[in-house]
């Protein structure tokens, strides 16, 4: 029997995760090894993927991949099953907050090196763990403010660097969430090249107090490093809260690293970790223990290690490390310690000895062998007298938001709540608000320059050019600070994953897995993120794919645009005519994803192995920063490329070719490039050479499109309505709606695409398509139109 057999709400044991390469030794990674308990929760509304729980987390799982897991005794968990699960200590005396010495205690002291670090020396920390475990919000807690973001190098996965806190020689870097050093996803490869090549002075390692058992299995790869290493256990707020704990000290001298206890979100404990942090790394501390194995896997481990010994230290390689990795196959590893034939011969012959004795094969004995010590150390480290409080809460949430039936309805009616609070409600009234502050201000600098009697090309530029372009476009920032705050707090708080659980199968048609739904979500705020975000998916061929959609989600850029001329033309229909929009920006991604399916993109999306992390309240501190940073970005671009697109505008707007100051608009110089492609638009319905004009300042910022009208009709925000009635219908306003829906994204995202796809050839295909796209599209709606009398 296999797994994708199971019926719902029974558990069985698996007996043997078959197939091979980089999947399987993740779901090996993840988990899914011989004898493991596995209960099947639910099945996703369209009937793919499944939720598992096993190992006291949920795992989400293709029906297709499913069927490579054998399993055997199926039945229903008793009571006892359940609470034998949640409760690794057999003892139920009440816990008590169990005292951690701090700094100086024995655990921290030993291994004190003669090769101290001088004083002053530069430390670099790498801040390592799993995805969902609090990473980011320690390395903001370990910070502050002093952070900057770059790239690795060769790759496109985000590198966040920042000076300690009150340690101005120590550097931590944020490394991606990971669950294995196994080369199996980007991020994989570039934290294990990270910690092996530049090999950091420290490794803070940040571990899920309340999925302990999950998390462990990187820091004991992690220790195999034999880097001076502090573990950091999360999330303690939470284990005290249930009655629960972890022997701290046991747990230390156990694994012989120093551990400290801290809540990440709350900042309890962080001064202690920095300490402790601050000594390994100085004095050069490596961690006590890599030694967890025993019996065949222990002999075969120590045989390869006298092996290769000469080779790691040629390599720069840690010996524990590379030797583990061999044992599992891991090809890069084996290229770098470049092994004669003879070796490898006899590396093989030692492993398939440790097959042979074990039963099994050598990824799933090396799994199961990091397993049964990290359960073994957890039965005894680790109280826990029931369910948590967070996981139970999940649990009914979930029954709820992940319901076969109501699961796409919710998700539609919180994203039109999002929306609707955002262009509505309170974005909107905000929004005007900003604008009646910005035309007074713009009111009184026009008197003031005019009390002054200041040249009158002077005057213009500051009040034409510089107010009327960048202020109209700076009333839309409450719009899209608004809309990150619902977007953050939605993917803080877990729901962003279940999203993904649900929208899989569909995505899946257009060739996509369901991990591809948040950086297109994500489009809906801003595509630069959003492409960004794609770095996150293992394959490749779904990267890409992703990245070419992503643009059709339409972003907050746009928002103006929409904004003003529903507000103009359908005062009445505001709500509808942009939830009309979005819809056909997502049905036209969806024509153009199944067309990349049958072409470019032939082939199967990445296997959907997902965690669900359990349902949180978003932090404030999260939310505000990055709300500040969408406005410190807007901000930017509204005073550098909005700023000089309004002035170049202004420029063009009020010289002729003489560079004479012109009295009718028709005659500049903007006129003239204008008129240039306006018959490119002629057809659509907006041939005027101000629209075609205003399209074209749209590239460099989408924001821009709005205030080069307002500009080219001599119009302020609140004149601009009806300025705009000279130049457009009602259905003319709305071809122009969908072609600027639909056309080029932005200079910014044009510059991600290219970053992220290796070369201008993407980011020209993305250019050129979704320009041929808009105009065909638009074409065909004024077709309809007029066959309609429109």
């Amino acid at each position: 029997m296999t797994l994708d057999q199971l019926p719902i709400g029974k558990t069985a044991t698996i007996t043997a995760v078959n197939g091979s390469g980089a999947l399987r030794r993740h779901f090996l990674d993840m988990g899914l090894t011989p004898r493991t308990q596995v209960t099947l929760r639910k099945v996703a509304p369209m009937g793919d993927p499944i939720e598992l729980e096993l190992r006291g987390y949920e795992l989400t799982l293709r029906l297709e991949d499913a069927k490579s897991i054998d399993i055997e005794g199926v039945h229903t968990r008793t009571p006892e099953e359940v609470e034998a699960e949640h409760h690794h200590q057999h003892d139920l005396r009440a816990v008590e907050p169990i005292a951690h010495p701090g700094l100086g205690e024995a655990a921290a002291k030993r291994n004190r090196s003669a090769n101290a670090l001088p004083a002053g020396t530069p430390i670099t920390f790498a801040l390592a763990g799993n995805q969902n475990c609090g990473k980011t919000t320690l390395f903001n807690q370990l910070t502050g403010s002093n952070q900057h973001v770059g790239n690795f190098p060769g790759v496109t996965v985000d590198r966040k660097d920042g000076q300690i806190r009150k340690h101005p020689e120590a550097t931590v870097v944020d490394l991606p969430g990971i669950y294995s050093l196994s080369p199996y996803s980007n991020e994989e490869i570039v934290t294990r090249d990270f910690l092996i090549n530049e090999r950091p002075q420290g490794i803070i390692n940040i571990v899920d107090a309340t999925n302990i058992e999950r998390n462990l299995y990187l820091t004991m790869q992690l220790i195999e490093l034999g880097i001076p290493m502090v573990l950091a256990l999360n999330m303690m707020d939470e284990m005290r809260a249930n009655g629960n704990t972890v022997l701290v000290n046991q747990l230390e001298e156990e694994l012989g690293i120093p551990v400290v206890p801290i809540s990440a979100a709350k900042n309890e404990g962080i001064d202690e970790l920095i300490e402790h942090a601050m000594q390994v790394a100085v004095n050069q501390e490596k961690p006590a223990r890599v030694d967890f194995c025993a019996g065949a896997m222990h002999r075969c481990i120590h045989a390869i290690c006298h092996l290769i010994e000469d080779h790691a230290q040629r390599a720069r390689v840690p010996l524990r490390f590379a030797a583990t990795k061999l044992v599992e196959g891991d090809v890069p590893m084996l290229e770098r310690l470049q092994l004669s034939d003879n070796e490898k011969d006899l590396l093989e012959h030692a492993i398939t000895e440790m097959e042979a004795d074990l039963a099994t094969d050598r990824e799933a004995a090396l799994a199961d062998m990091r397993y049964a010590f990290i359960g073994a150390l957890c039965e005894h480290t680790v109280i826990k007298k029931g369910e948590s409080r967070e996981h139970a809460r999940s649990v009914k949430i979930d029954s709820l938001l992940t319901h076969r039936f109501l699961a796409i309805p919710i998700f539609l009616g919180i994203m039109g709540l999002v929306f609707w609070l955002t262009f509505g409600l309170i974005g909107q009234g905000l929004s005007d608000l900003l604008a009646l502050g910005l035309d007074a201000l713009t009111g009184v600098v026009d008197n003031a320059l005019t009390a002054y009697g200041i040249n009158p090309v002077v005057h213009s530029l500051v009040i034409d050019g510089i107010f009327a372009g960048v202020g109209s476009v700076l009333t839309f920032l409450p719009i899209i600070v608004v809309l990150f705050f619902f977007l953050s707090i939605l993917e803080d708080s877990g729901y962003m994953a279940r999203v993904a659980f649900v929208m899989d199968k569909l995505l899946r048609k257009i060739g996509l897995s369901g991990r591809s739904f948040v950086p297109m979500l994500i489009g809906f705020g801003c595509s630069v993120p959003a492409i960004m975000a794609t770095r996150t998916l293992s394959s490749e061929r779904d990267r890409k794919m992703t990245i070419l959609l992503t643009p059709f989600m339409s972003c907050s850029a746009k928002l103006p645009i929409y904004a003003m001329f529903t507000a103009a033309f359908f005062p009445k229909y505001q709500a509808l005519v942009m939830i009309g929009l979005y819809v056909t920006g997502i049905l036209v991604g969806i024509l153009f994803g199944l067309l990349l399916k049958g072409t470019a993109f032939k082939g199967e999306p990445v296997p959907f192995v997902m965690e669900l992390p359990n349902y949180r309240l978003p932090s404030a501190a999260s939310v505000l920063r990055l709300m500040w940073e969408k406005a410190k970005d807007f901000l930017t671009r509204a005073f550098t490329v909005i700023f000089v697109a309004s002035i170049i505008i202004w420029f063009l707007q009020t010289f002729d070719t003489r560079l004479n100051v012109v009295t009718d608009s028709s005659t500049s110089l903007l006129a003239m490039l204008g008129s240039l492609i306006a018959p490119l638009f002629a057809p659509l319905g907006f041939g005027d050479w101000r629209v075609s004009t205003a399209l074209i300042t749209g590239f460099t910022a989408k924001e821009a499109v709005v205030s080069t009208l307002a500009v080219l009709t001599g119009s302020s925000l609140n004149t601009l309505p009806q300025a705009l009635g000279s130049l457009f219908t009602p259905f003319t306003a709305f071809v122009f709606l969908i072609f600027t829906l639909l056309y080029t994204p932005c200079v910014a995202a044009i510059a991600a695409v290219k970053r992220e796809m290796g070369g201008a050839k993407g980011a020209l295909t993305v250019v050129v398509a979704q320009c041929v796209i808009a105009w065909l599209v638009a074409f065909a709606v004024r077709c309809v139109g007029l066959l309609f009398g429109l």
